[in-house]
């Protein structure tokens, strides 16, 4: 019951992180390009229920921003600027999962003013709108790489293991193959080779492409081992001498078995591919401007004076830990459950 309550709790911190992200347009304030060049760098916005002079308000307030004239691109608080706190607001137009539009957002402040969540960046975008947004391009890197790779596993290793013999062999072998290329150093050769304009998402298949080629021998040597095991139990054999096909065989009593490491590999491989992606995208590698994603909200890290001056820059980064957890905490909840009831 214990690994039982350890997954439910995994799925639903993943199926709600999910959800913002695939919603982000409504839980976002403003569009992931949207600028303000009169406020880059600006902290995050502080939600108030007390005014200056202490008086209490049941509804939350923020106040504007205006430059410090004591410190050269810092700001101080405007008190004579105060912006309600407005729920269930009209704003800049967006497309739900990528299919419907709409203009309704969670949260807002009535214009001019400005709440930056997580701050903004050298070009006045909201970090918070950014992150949601950059979720959809490093979460969707993540499941596709991983399921290029699981899918490449369950084949080759399938096949590695049912027919054994030099097939066998030869994939294994080329396995080890994959495991020693320098798969970074390649991906920079591939992409000095393209155009140096191509589109957007012609980079981002490069990526997932790279990154999920890299990752197919582990699972595959995986469920190699439960097809050598599983084609010499007595039903196998039993099906096999009624004239059963291979490709029945495989189908209807092999590969079944290997659905709980196939669960668990996905699990495992995800969060790993949206660092990769992360990383990737953080040296240049990946996706670029406008287009934001997980790497290139950390990419501002690389100037020593936004590390040194911008605290709430380094917040992207923070928020990628809980992620990476839930879905570690997923594949090992998994683990448990593998060890007492198959899947």
């Amino acid at each position: 019951m214990k690994h039982r309550r350890k997954l439910w709790g995994a799925l639903i911190l993943l199926a709600g992180l999910h959800g913002v992200v695939l919603f982000a347009g409504f839980f976002a304030p403003y569009s992931s390009s949207a600028q303000d060049r009169e406020l880059p760098f600006a902290p995050p916005t502080r939600a108030h229920f007390f005014d200056i002079r202490g008086k209490f308000h049941a509804h939350p307030f923020v106040y504007g921003l205006k430059d410090d004239p004591k410190n050269f691109g810092a700001y101080e608080t405007d008190f004579a600027q105060v912006y309600p706190l407005q729920f269930f607001v009209q704003g800049s137009r967006y497309r739900i999962a990528g299919m419907f539009y709409s203009r309704l957002h969670l949260f807002g402040v009535g214009s001019p003013g400005r709440i930056f969540v997580m701050g903004s960046d050298g070009y006045g975008r909201d970090q918070f709108t950014r992150f949601l947004y950059g979720g959809q391009i490093s979460l969707a890197a993540g499941l596709i790489a991983a399921a290029f790779s699981v899918v490449l596993g369950i084949i080759i290793g399938a096949l590695a293991g049912f027919y054994g013999g030099w097939i066998d062999d030869v994939l294994m072998r080329g396995g080890d193959l994959f495991m020693a290329l320098p798969w970074l150093y390649l991906l920079f050769a591939v992409r000095a080779a393209l155009p140096l304009h191509i589109a957007e998402w012609q980079v981002f298949l490069l990526l997932v492409a790279v990154i999920g080629l890299i990752g197919w021998v582990r699972p595959a040597r995986l469920i190699r081992g439960v097809v050598l095991s599983a084609k010499e139990r007595n039903f196998v054999v039993a099906a096999r001498a009624f004239g059963a096909s291979d490709a029945y065989l495989l189908r209807r009593h092999i590969l079944p078995q290997t659905y709980g490491i196939v669960l668990t590999q996905m699990t495992l491989l995800i969060p790993q591919y949206i660092l990769a992606e992360v990383t990737l995208t953080f040296l240049g590698l990946g996706v670029g401007e406008p287009m934001p994603s997980w790497g290139s909200l950390l990419s501002s890290l690389q100037q020593y004076y936004v590390l040194s001056s911008y605290w709430w820059m380094f917040v992207p980064a923070l928020l990628l830990i809980p992620v990476f957890l839930a879905y570690y905490l997923a594949a090992d909840a998994l683990q448990e459950r593998l060890k007492t009831v198959p899947l």
